[in-house]
């Protein structure tokens, strides 16, 4: 009888037995090392982190578990560490700032937490029993934080006459090195989330990314806000910014330091508005868009150089719930 030679379908004849004691154990702490260094994170703290986060961390997924051995033993001093090609500086960022949105929600032993203080809304929003309408708002029990990211990458225009080249297997000599790593410096020192958006808004017209910009200016962001973390990726002429701002929920604590149910309002408005940015829990968005500008990369006290520069940046935008 012909047998399939698909990797999905065949099958062997004799399946082995399985093995008595060999159950996968949940891992409840990992070990990532990213680009030399190492953080410890418990399991709950990684399944919180931003969906497009966890992607560039683990682009090819991630198991949460191990083997156990043959007699059960515990393998803790076989640590599996996890190699990541992510910014350290930008992971640490990203867990610092979750760890506080969550201490101040939740509480810790010394403080209660706004929580505690707006669980009322959370009993009054239950549907009364056979109710076939669907359950309480997440925004009322969950602390909402809203994720964006940007991914820029530069393309330099080097002047005419200018020493800069590449050789003939398209290789960039010393001077094209460094009029890249110049441009990339110069980009760096533009901190302003939406000005490049807004520039594109201008010379576009366009209405929708006007209205994402008001959107997100209503629902946490300023329009003057910087980018919270920002660094150039090794090796790479390209640029990876992040920004998190707790959502306004329109839930207003009139004391957060004392936070008590009699100081707990509610905007009902606002909280409308914050409902729409639920359309990205756990379904990151992306805009891509080109940009053109100039910049100049000559030293204190030397003649101007103008480069001209093409990026591409690719904005993430997302909610998360903690």
């Amino acid at each position: 009888m012909a047998t399939s030679s698909s990797p999905i379908t065949q099958v062997s004849q004799h399946a082995p037995v399985p093995m008595a004691g060999l159950q996968p154990q949940l891992l409840t702490r990992l070990t990532l090392d990213l680009r030399g260094t190492k953080f410890s994170v418990d399991r709950e703290t990684i399944m919180n982190l931003p969906e497009s986060v966890l992607l560039c961390l683990f682009p090819n997924g991630l198991v949460l578990s191990r083997q156990s051995t043959i007699d059960g033993a515990e393998t803790e001093e076989e640590e599996d560490v996890y190699a990541v090609d992510f910014d350290p500086q930008c992971f640490s960022f990203v867990l610092s700032f979750f760890r506080q949105a969550q201490d101040t929600f939740y509480g810790t032993s010394s403080f209660p937490g706004l929580y505690q203080a707006q669980q009322h809304l959370v009993e009054q929003s239950f549907p009364p029993q056979g109710a076939d309408y669907p359950s309480h708002n997440p925004l009322l029990s969950k602390q909402a934080i809203i994720v964006l990211r940007e991914e820029l990458e530069y393309f330099a225009i080097p002047p005419k006459g200018d020493s800069s080249a590449t050789d003939a297997g398209g290789n960039a000599n010393e001077v094209l090195l460094a009029l890249k790593r110049e441009c990339g410096n110069k980009l760096l020192e533009k901190k302003s989330i939406f000005t490049a958006l807004q520039r594109n808004v201008s010379k576009e017209n366009n209405l929708a990314e006007q209205h994402l910009i008001d959107m997100l200016c209503m629902s946490g962001f300023e329009r003057e806000d910087s980018w919270g973390y920002r660094a150039l990726e090794p090796n790479r002429c390209c640029i990876s910014s992040i920004a998190l701002v707790l959502l306004k929920t329109g839930i207003i604590h009139s004391n957060p330091t004392d936070p008590t149910p009699e100081n707990v309002t509610v905007d009902q408005q606002q909280l409308g508005t914050a409902q729409k940015l639920l359309l990205f829990w756990r379904k990151p968005a992306r805009k891509c868009w080109w940009d053109g500008l100039e910049v100049d990369i000559a030293a204190p006290g030397a003649p101007s150089r103008i480069v001209k520069l093409w990026s591409r940046r690719v904005w993430t935008l997302e909610l998360s719930l903690i």
